[in-house]
């Protein structure tokens, strides 16, 4: 079995290393395929396919897999073989191909270097057959000394089951007279103890295992006759503790479920109340709002009859239901009634009390410990749900003031800056009319205010359309198609969209900024640039940096005109979006001509920019 493992660990990587060697063959075709089927205009191209195909080789031929086998001590066949390949390929084929990879990499175009990457191809193409061939030999060397280790294999192998055989059949002899014997009578000692039958004891004793556990068994048998006595009453209270924590349990699941399925109304509470009552045996509950210290709570929701209600409050002072803040049992005398026990809980949510839960039960019951584990806990649930309710009106209002301000913002950018704008013209227009200028004076006035009344009603259409614009469950994207789609459609102009955005993830405010920006941009490149053709260009790379691309083929950036002043109020809008988002912004006119914008930000720092903590301080504060 030794020689076995030996020859199993000389034979170990014969197979990846017969595949390894094969797949050179299909390398060397693939280095040939691509270098006769070269791109003939883009030879620098080509050779960086071929480049990469020879590093797959040099790597595949030099690999581990292979040269491990080789470490092992193979046949002589196998070695020369592959010294063979390794020497043709170092001397013959790669200086050959490193020659062709530097004439890909010059100059291309020049009669000289294109004949002699033609002599190069043509050398490799005529030669690599025989190399192949080479290889081939390799890899059938390969196979052989494996098929003849694994006849070796075989024949120890044979060997070895004929001697196991022996060994086997020696071993089944002793085994009936040692083993089976004893077992045998272990066997009905155990039947017997699994009928209950504990005076049945083993007869077979010895200095063997078999003896001591004979032995073993016997003193077990006498212990579990013993213990059996106390079995069932143990079953009974193990029993009644999984029932306790069953009570626990479901108890809980409601209280979850209920919050969760509706608001916190005196209705559900209620139900939970009831709930309690139900699992703990209790009579009665309530859940007052108030802190340590207060004399009057508010009663959220109870149970309780309205006369033991009086007795609790003690005539209006809460302090003794509140407490110190911990749980506390005390005596409620009634006065002409039956008295009660009250248990007080805090109801409590990271350091933050917003009440107490009391339960009502009889002066002769007490409250166990898990009863009061519990009681603490359905409070603290009821707690979250107070501390979540909170949450969620504060999380209402904030988003309502923010969008009020984003309004607002917008008003101020945009249409009331038209209007300012348009009110400084009147003033003009009437200054003209009392000093009785010139009647082209006056139309020339009169066409500002027109040129400006028209840009403040563009302006309030871009903002409805603003107002109204909505980020469908589809995402960024498609808000992207749908946009260069609107604009293409509006300006009658090509517009390229190049969409990278893979798998980044935008928070629904710089989805807005975003889109607000290259609408913007295209709307720009509509108004004023001349263009004929467009391109959009967003990518986010696995960091979370964006960035986004628009530039035209116009004429490019200027103000010359009184009236340009109303058209490109958008751009210092822009750059406050690119503020909110923490964005870098440029706008510039690149070489080639036309307007270039470019903007870059970070999606991880987007929702945390220096605008945004601005913006929910002041409605904090507000």
């Amino acid at each position: 079995m030794l020689s076995s493992v030996f020859i199993a660990d000389t034979s170990e990587g014969f197979a990846a290393a017969i595949n390894q060697a094969g797949t050179l063959r299909m390398q060397s075709y693939r280095i040939a395929s691509s270098m006769a089927n070269g791109i003939p205009g883009d030879m620098p191209r080509s050779g960086e396919v071929t480049r990469k195909l020879v590093a797959e080789f040099e790597r595949r031929l030099f690999s581990p897999r292979i040269h491990t086998v080789l470490t092992k001590g193979p046949s002589e066949s196998v070695t020369q073989a592959y010294n063979r390949v390794e020497k043709r390929w170092q001397w013959e084929i790669h200086p050959n191909l490193k020659v062709y990879l530097e004439l890909t990499s010059a100059a291309f175009g020049e009669r000289g270097i294109a004949q002699q990457i033609a002599q190069q191809r043509h050398y490799y193409l005529s030669h690599v057959d025989s190399f192949v061939d080479n290889i081939h030999h390799f890899v059938e060397a390969l196979e052989l000394d494996a098929e003849a280790q694994n006849r070796q294999l075989r024949l120890i192998q044979l060997v070895a089951l004929m001697l196991t055989l022996f060994v086997a059949l020696v071993s089944i002899y002793l085994t009936k007279r040692t083993v089976l014997n004893p077992l045998k009578d272990l066997l009905v000692c155990a039947r017997a103890a699994r009928r209950g039958d504990f005076s049945v004891r083993s007869h077979h004793s010895s200095e063997d295992e078999l003896g001591q556990l004979g032995d073993a068994f016997n003193v077990m048998a006498a212990d579990l006759s013993k213990l059996y006595e106390g079995l069932e009453a143990r079953v009974r209270e193990k029993t009644l503790n999984l029932e306790r924590s069953n009570r626990s349990l479901e108890l809980l699941y409601i209280t979850a479920k209920r919050f969760s399925d509706s608001s916190l109304s005196d209705e559900v509470l209620k139900s939970l109340i009831h709930d309690i009552e139900q699992a703990m045996g209790v009579r009665s509950g309530t859940i007052c709002l108030g802190q340590v210290g207060d004399r009057q709570a508010f009663r959220l929701a109870s149970t309780s009859p309205v006369d033991i209600e009086r007795q609790i409050s003690g005539g209006g002072d809460c302090s003794r239901c509140l407490g110190n803040g911990e749980t506390h049992t005390f005596k409620v005398d009634c006065e002409g009634g039956e008295c009660v026990n009250v248990f007080s809980t805090a109801i409590r949510d990271q350091q933050q009390q917003y009440g107490v839960l009391l339960v009502e039960f009889n002066v002769e019951q007490e409250l166990e410990e898990w009863q009061q584990r519990l009681l603490e806990t359905v409070a603290s649930h009821i707690a979250m749900a107070i501390n979540l309710s909170q949450r969620v009106s504060q999380n209402r209002m904030l988003s309502l003031l923010e969008e009020r301000s984003v309004i607002a913002r917008e008003l101020h950018d945009s249409l009331a800056q038209s209007l300012s704008y348009l009110k400084i013209q009147v003033s003009r227009l009437e200054k003209a009319v009392s000093e009785e200028q010139a009647k082209d004076d006056l139309l020339l006035i009169s066409g500002v205010l027109r040129s400006a009344l028209n840009g403040a009603y563009r302006q309030l259409r871009e903002l409805l359309t603003t107002f109204r614009l909505r980020m469908s469950e589809a995402g960024l994207g498609a808000a992207l198609d749908e946009t260069v789609r609107e604009y293409r459609e509006r300006g009658g102009l090509e517009i390229e969209l190049i969409d990278r955005i893979a798998n980044c993830r935008f928070s629904p405010n710089a989805e807005i900024h975003v889109i607000q920006i290259i609408r913007e941009a295209l709307s720009n490149v509509i108004r004023h640039a001349n263009a004929t053709r467009a391109l959009v260009k967003i990518e986010c790379d696995m960091d979370g940096i964006v960035t986004i691309l628009v530039e035209d083929d116009g004429v490019g950036i200027g103000i010359d005109e009184e009236g340009d002043m109303m058209q490109h109020y958008g751009l210092p809008i822009m750059q406050e979006r690119a503020n909110w988002l923490g964005a870098e912004l440029m706008i510039n006119e690149p070489e080639s001509g036309g307007t270039r914008v470019l903007l870059s930000f970070s999606i991880a720092d987007s929702d945390h920019t220096l605008s945004h903590e601005n913006l929910i301080q002041k409605i904090s504060y507000e």
